[in-house]
C-alpha cells in the first residue's frame, strides 16, 4: 500500500459514524482526508485543482451521490469518483459505472477494497492531469503559430505535399517550404506522423 501526500481523499457522506470511521481509517493508512457531510458543504469548498478522488454516499437528501458526481463532470472537474452505498442499488451502479465511477462499493465498506479503490483512483489522476499538461504545452505552441503557419499546418496534416499547398495558397513552393519547417520547429516534431497525432489531440481537423 502506498500513499500520496499530495493527493486529497474528499470524502462525502452525510452519516456522521461514517464519516468519522472512514477518515480515522484512511488517515491512519496516510492519506489526506477532506471530510464533509453533505454535497452542497463538499460543492462550495472543492477546488478541482487539487489533486484528488471523491468517495461519494449515494443516499444523500440534499442531493445525492449520483446527482454529486454530475454536477462534478458538468463543472469540468475531471475527479476520479467512488461510491458507497447502504444498499445493493443495481440500477445506480450501472448508471454510476456508465458515468465513470472507479467503483460502487456496499456499506460496511471493505477496508481492502476501499483502499485499492483508492490506488486506482491515484493512477487515474496522475494520467489525466499528466493528459492535460499535454494539451495545455499543445495549445501554446499553436497560439504560437502565425495565421499562415496555421495555415500550412491544416495542408500538411491533410497529406498534401508542398507544391499542391502552394499552388492552393497562391504562394511560391519556396515560401511554402519556410513556413512549413517554421511551423515543425514551433511544434516541436519532425515528421508528418508526429504532427497529425498531436493536432488530432487538439480537435484540429485537416
Amino acid at each position: 500500500m502506498t500513499s500520496d501526500s499530495s493527493f486529497v481523499v474528499f470524502l462525502v457522506d452525510d452519516d456522521p459514524g461514517v464519516l468519522k470511521a472512514l477518515t480515522r481509517l484512511l488517515r491512519s493508512k496516510g492519506h489526506e482526508v477532506r471530510a464533509f457531510a453533505s454535497s452542497t458543504e463538499f460543492l462550495a469548498q472543492h477546488d478541482s485543482s487539487v489533486r484528488g478522488c471523491a468517495i461519494l454516499d449515494v443516499s444523500m437528501p440534499d442531493l445525492d451521490g449520483l446527482k454529486l458526481q454530475t454536477a462534478l463532470m458538468a463543472s469540468g472537474a475531471e475527479r476520479p469518483v467512488i461510491f458507497i452505498t447502504g444498499g445493493g442499488d443495481i440500477p445506480a451502479t450501472v448508471r454510476a459505472m456508465k458515468a465513470g465511477a472507479i467503483d460502487f462499493l456496499t456499506k460496511p465498506v471493505s477496508s481492502r477494497q476501499l483502499l485499492s479503490a483508492i490506488e486506482r483512483a491515484i493512477e487515474i489522476d496522475l494520467k489525466a492531469r499528466e493528459s492535460q499538461k499535454d494539451l495545455e504545452l499543445i495549445n501554446c505552441r499553436i497560439s504560437a503559430l502565425t495565421p499562415r503557419e496555421r495555415e500550412v499546418l491544416t495542408h500538411v496534416i491533410a497529406g498534401r505535399l508542398n507544391k499542391q499547398i502552394a499552388a492552393e495558397l497562391g504562394i511560391v513552393e519556396k515560401t511554402i517550404k519556410l513556413h512549413r519547417g517554421r511551423m515543425m520547429r514551433k511544434m516541436g516534431v519532425r515528421t508528418v506522423a508526429d504532427l497529425v497525432r498531436i493536432a488530432e489531440r487538439a480537435g484540429i481537423r485537416p
